[in-house]
């Protein structure tokens, strides 16, 4: 058993060693602030789309960083999920997408404000949170198939920049959605056509949004997707 003046002095030491670390992981977590929140990232843009999540209520149903409300999905990661076209052509028409479906209010914002949210969305998920939330399923950075075509260089725009957010083809792409790689006896051109064009009246209650492809981006994209279909 320790003396009394033993005990104060092993108080004493250790109460002054645990305050010495703690101040000393408290100046190192401040040095790094800076880096680790993106700050020198932080431009104007991203400062009206933060005012815009704000004046919106954003958090009422969505969450980042963790932080708000956990009916809508977490949003720290979208940009990496999604991609930035599927993002804007969402945020333009979210019932459109998902007609009867999803929940989302119209905000009817510009495509200026569009760009600002995404902008924001962009910033925070850069931010080092120790890779929080984990790396989502819908990610565009699949390993590349052993064997690949190279039909990947040739794709449409719209297919790089919506379809591939959900989508995988020759191992590259969206898990949340079938791989496009051999649609052979499921669709011809027109077929195909029908069903880019409206998901729902071929499949009601399928998770394929509406895109809302001109026909002559659904012409390109099912000629693309179609154009190793064998017999």
């Amino acid at each position: 058993m320790l003396a009394k003046s033993q005990a104060k002095l092993f108080f004493l030491i250790g109460t002054g060693a645990f305050s010495a670390i703690f101040l000393g992981l408290t100046v190192d977590t401040l040095a790094q602030v800076p880096v680790r929140s993106n700050e020198s990232a932080m431009t104007a843009e991203v400062v009206h789309g933060k005012e815009l999540w704000e004046q919106n209520n954003c958090m009422g149903c969505h969450t980042l960083l963790g932080e708000g409300a956990y009916y809508a999905p977490e949003l720290t990661k979208v940009v990496d999920r999604r991609g930035k076209e599927w993002m804007k052509a969402f945020l333009a028409d979210p019932n459109g997408m998902f007609p009867g479906q999803r929940r989302m209010v119209q905000y009817k914002f510009s495509p200026q404000e569009i760009d600002a949210l995404i902008a924001f969305f962009d910033w925070i998920g850069k931010v080092d949170t120790n890779d929080f939330p984990p790396k989502p399923d819908l990610v565009v950075a699949a390993a590349p198939a052993a064997k690949s075509s190279g039909r990947m260089a040739t794709a449409p725009a719209v297919y790089r920049s919506l379809c591939v957010a959900c989508h995988s083809f020759e191992g590259q792409g969206g898990k949340v959605g079938p791989a496009l790689d051999d649609l052979r006896g499921k669709f011809d051109e027109a077929s195909l056509d029908r069903w880019l064009a409206n998901p729902q009246a071929v499949k009601p209650g399928t998770a394929m949004p509406n895109l809302n492809l001109t026909p002559e981006a659904r012409k390109e994209l099912a000629s693309w997707l179609l154009a190793g279909k064998g017999p």
